[in-house]
């Protein structure tokens, strides 16, 4: 038996200012969206990122908290240039996404920043230093 990693969720308070970010980081979601209780998008190679208000989650987890103390998990986002990064991080920052760490240079070789989704996910933004 070996398990597949089929879709990674996120637990959203409101589903149109969580979607509104996720498009920021080229997630084509379409307006109608926002609406929903639940929604899907395929990624490239069949994993799905998926989203779910808590109201939705209490309906087959009504014992479901919010968790304290911190995210125990983050999403990281690839970009083609470092120039691209901090493109990203200054957009979602000026649209008034929290910032957690500016854009900087990585000693493992790469351009990093970390942005906080508005459900205080964290978010990381990355591409690879020429």
């Amino acid at each position: 038996m070996q398990a597949r990693l089929s879709f990674v969720g996120i637990v959203v308070k409101d589903m149109a200012r969580s979607l509104a970010f996720y498009r920021r980081l080229g997630f084509d979601l379409p307006p109608e969206a926002d609406k929903e209780p639940h929604v899907e998008a395929e990624l490239p190679g069949g994993l799905k990122l998926v989203w779910d208000t808590v109201e939705t989650l209490h309906t087959f987890d009504p014992h479901w908290q919010q968790p304290v103390g911190g995210a125990r998990v983050a999403l990281a986002f690839t970009f083609d240039t470092p120039a691209e990064v901090d493109a990203a991080y200054d957009q979602l920052v000026s649209l008034g996404y929290e910032g957690h760490k500016e854009p900087w240079d990585a000693f493992w070789g790469q351009r990093y920043a970390i942005v906080h989704d508005p459900d205080g996910n964290g978010v990381d933004l990355f591409a690879q230093n020429a």
